[in-house]
């Protein structure tokens, strides 16, 4: 735990290198497991993993009511000075991707490289992002079906079922998907709807190195999105798929997923 002026924050930080913040999404580290998992701790192999839990997720304090998206950067500035970090890459998964590329378009002399999986935060005319608030009640009761199927590009593939099981799950998980579900209603629930319109005129001020990595089966964040980011990020090559997997492709396919980031902070890959 970390204390930021009396709030608490929980991190889990691995491996040895350069540093590597890591901000996690809904199927993920924080937003559902207690620890890190095979994706992350194959990027830990190769980098100093810093992982912190959003606002109200995992043990962390809740910033108070009615916060949004820039308090909440405003709250990971406090936590990079905390950690005593200048600069770092910067690697963010679904909402944890919308929140990387806002700190990279605000403060882009801290992020030496960027990376953004399945990210939300453009609003792209024609491509709505899937509503994870009305998937996550259970059909029926007791099923997820229509989670796993917006989330994995296999409703019954073992890392859906495994996160998003039918029924009562874990306590201690069900708790950390319930607060990931809050922390995202903080930021993305009412219209804008996880995304804020100014961000892609902004997307130019990100000039360092970029990767943009993007589930092949993705039907959360459709593949549009990465295509917007990847045009208008000026470090960023072409999109790069990550074949399949859905939106939760760290979880469904860690190890391409990894490598695939691995080779671009090594300087091998897009």
């Amino acid at each position: 735990m970390l204390d930021l002026r009396g709030r608490k924050l929980a991190v889990i930080e691995r491996g040895r290198g350069d540093a590597l913040i890591y901000l996690h999404g809904f199927a993920d580290v924080h937003g559902v497991a207690a620890d890190l998992q095979p994706f992350h701790d194959r990027l830990a192999a190769a980098a100093r993993v810093i992982a912190p839990a959003h606002p109200g997720c995992a043990g962390s304090d809740e910033l108070g009511d009615g916060y949004d998206i820039d308090d909440v950067i405003f709250h990971y500035l406090e936590v990079f000075d905390a950690l005593g970090l200048t600069s770092f890459d910067l690697v963010g998964h679904c909402v944890g991707g919308w929140l990387a590329a806002e700190l990279a378009v605000r403060h882009p002399q801290r992020v030496r490289r960027l990376v953004l999986i399945g990210a939300s935060g453009l609003f792209v005319p024609g491509e709505p992002i899937g509503d994870v608030f009305m998937h996550a009640q259970p059909e029926r009761g007791v099923e997820l079906t229509t989670l796993r199927r917006l989330l994995f590009a296999d409703a019954d593939a073992p890392a859906g079922l495994r996160f998003f099981p039918d029924g009562r799950g874990d306590l201690e998980e069900e708790l950390r998907r319930y607060q990931m579900l809050r922390f995202g209603s903080f930021v993305g629930f009412k219209p804008p709807y996880f995304y804020n319109r100014a961000l892609t005129a902004r997307l130019y001020r990100a000039a360092m190195p970029a990767l943009v990595l993007w589930g092949e089966h993705d039907r959360m964040i459709a593949r549009a999105h990465g295509e917007a980011y990847a045009a208008g990020l000026p470090g960023a090559r072409a999109l790069t798929l990550v074949e399949g997997a859905g939106h939760a492709a760290p979880l469904e396919q860690p190890e391409a997923a990894a490598r695939a980031v691995i080779d671009f902070l090594e300087g091998r890959g897009a």
